[in-house]
């Protein structure tokens, strides 16, 4: 049985910034992950279809879902940031959802922006939590460029991407992985947006958190 919960997250109360949120839960959490979504202004938020299928296939392996919209997206409130104040975003996401669980593993995943967006917020923080980046634009000119190894504590990491994506390349993939210390799994046939494939990235995502706790 799962259920889902609407929330608030405060990001900083000088700003008066809240994040709409949600959490989708299974009957009996054995983890917790926070998960971020693609860029805000290509539209991307909490209800995209990948992110949407994310946490159904998460809950279905007992894995609570926290999901978050950016500042300026839907009723979170701000503006968007390029990606500095959302790092505040996502540090506000996971200290809620330790709150809220202080007893389980956290994991971080994102999609996209997301992804590149919650590495840049375990460089800052120094964060030794399980990661996983779905697709990150890794060398791509209009995206922000990704944190160097030396930016990095010792964490858990996993890049997922399909062969087919058009923002970056599997080899530009596997050699920023390489320099991070990070896995790569490539699924063949699918491009940045996973179609028909987001039960499949659910599963490696899970796994991927999980076997790397």
């Amino acid at each position: 049985m799962t259920h889902a919960e609407g929330t608030v997250i405060s990001v900083d109360r000088a700003t008066g910034i809240e994040l709409e949120a949600r959490w989708d839960l299974p009957a009996t959490p054995r983890q917790v992950v926070v998960l971020c979504h693609p860029h805000p202004l290509q539209r991307g938020s909490m209800h995209a279809p990948l992110m949407a299928a994310l946490a159904e296939g998460l809950v279905g392996q007992e894995v609570a879902v926290l999901r978050f919209n950016f500042r300026g997206v839907g009723n979170s409130t701000g503006t968007h940031d390029f990606g500095d104040g959302e790092v505040a975003d996502v540090a506000a996401a996971v200290d809620a959802a330790s709150h809220a669980y202080p007893t389980l593993q956290i994991g971080v995943a994102g999609w996209s922006f997301g992804a590149v967006t919650s590495l840049h917020w375990q460089a800052k923080d120094q964060s030794r939590l399980p990661w996983v980046g779905i697709a990150p634009p890794v060398h791509n000119a209009r995206s922000r460029p990704l944190p160097q190894r030396t930016e990095l504590a010792d964490a858990p990491r996993l890049l997922i991407l399909g062969d087919r994506d058009q923002f970056t390349t599997v080899e530009d993939t596997q050699d920023y992985a390489r320099a991070i210390g990070a896995e790569v799994h490539v699924l063949k046939g699918s491009d940045h947006f996973f179609y028909f494939r987001e039960e499949k990235v659910a599963e490696m995502v899970a796994a991927g958190l999980t076997e790397r706790a």
